[in-house]
């Protein structure tokens, strides 16, 4: 083939044969336990002449402001380019009690040129449900590249508590992060043997329902702490991906090609044994061996099926260019040899 290349793909295999398994919280959540959005509008004050310029909605907002505070002002405008009016965006934590405090961003709303070194004044932030849930205001953080987007860490107070009646429902359930029916039956198994019943059930490869036992009821937190802890091994679809600009592909562990031969330019690759004729020796897998008087090179593995990280593996050895990595992974696929989806980034 031309000489090797020096920035071949990176190649990142995932393969979770001899892993310990992964704790259930880590794989799923638990539906109705999940963060808020908040969203305020608001003003930014003490900036250095780099505020909105004349701006209708700015103007009347500082005016209310201060009528509110008891400073009466004449006219119908008030303009400074030290106030900017801001839109302030914060999520709300699941169980979340009066008097805690969260982070809160603060977005440019008109054409102020940067929010750094302003204060944000007090600024009610509401659900969906319209209701104000927490209060911010504070000194600001502002990143050196986006002076109009800043951060108030525990810029603000939450002003509500989050009831939920958790520790004493009858039934909970668990939606899966990657839904796949195997993952689900084995959630679902694994909770019945760890508690000695059929108490899991699951519903749909997303979705495992979970009634608390009788000698559990209204103890949902603990029992939930021991679930939540146990160790699943997830299944997952047999996958490629291959992102040309990076270089990275991802190869899942179930991925394999079946037997076959691929020529592309002056390259050819055999997969398994030869279609007609005695099989040559074997080798080992994976092992790319070329033929005096041209580029054709054998790999073989079990039952005359090949990995697909074995196939680029090798390909990245014979100095295959990323380019036309993805073009004899998009043929292989287009073949049906590729056991597994593709994806091109």
């Amino acid at each position: 083939m031309g000489k090797w290349i020096s920035c071949l793909l990176v190649l990142v295999s995932v393969s979770f044969s001899d892993a310990q398994g992964v704790r259930l919280k880590d794989i799923a959540n638990l539906r109705g336990v999940r963060d808020n959005q908040l969203i305020g509008y608001g003003i930014v004050v003490g900036l250095n002449g780099t505020g909105d310029s004349k701006l209708e909605y700015t103007s009347k907002s500082v005016k209310r402001m201060l009528d509110k505070l008891g400073m009466k002002v004449d006219g119908e405008e008030v303009s400074s380019q030290n106030v900017a009016a801001v839109i302030v965006t914060a999520n709300l934590p699941p169980f979340a009690r009066a008097g805690n405090k969260i982070d809160v961003t603060v977005n440019s709303l008109g054409d102020a040129s940067s929010l750094k070194g302003g204060t944000l004044l007090q600024t009610p932030l509401r659900a969906s449900d319209k209701n104000i849930y927490a209060v911010a205001q504070g000194s600001m953080l502002t990143p050196s590249e986006h002076r109009t987007v800043a951060k108030v860490p525990n810029g603000a107070m939450i002003e509500r508590d989050i009831e939920a009646d958790f520790s004493h429902r009858k039934m909970y359930r668990f939606t899966l992060n990657n839904p796949d029916l195997t993952t689900a039956a084995r959630v679902a198994k694994t909770i019945n043997m760890d508690l000695g019943g059929k108490f899991a059930t699951a519903v749909d490869p997303g979705t495992v329902d979970f009634i608390v036992p009788f000698s559990w009821e209204g103890k949902g937190v603990e029992v939930l702490s021991i679930i939540e802890s146990l160790q699943i091994f997830p299944d997952q679809k047999a996958k490629v991906i291959v992102n040309e600009k990076t270089g990275t592909v991802v190869i899942g562990e179930k991925v394999q090609i079946s037997r076959l031969a691929i020529s592309h330019g002056d390259l050819t690759v055999n997969v398994g044994a030869p279609t007609g004729g005695a099989a040559p020796a074997r080798a080992p897998a994976a092992a790319g061996g070329k033929a005096e008087g041209g580029s054709v090179h054998m790999l073989e593995g079990d039952q005359g099926q090949v990995s697909v990280g074995e196939l680029v593996q090798n390909l990245n050895r014979m100095g295959v260019k990323p380019k036309d990595l993805v073009i004899i992974l998009q043929n292989i696929k287009a073949s049906g040899a590729l056991q597994g989806d593709l994806e091109i980034l």
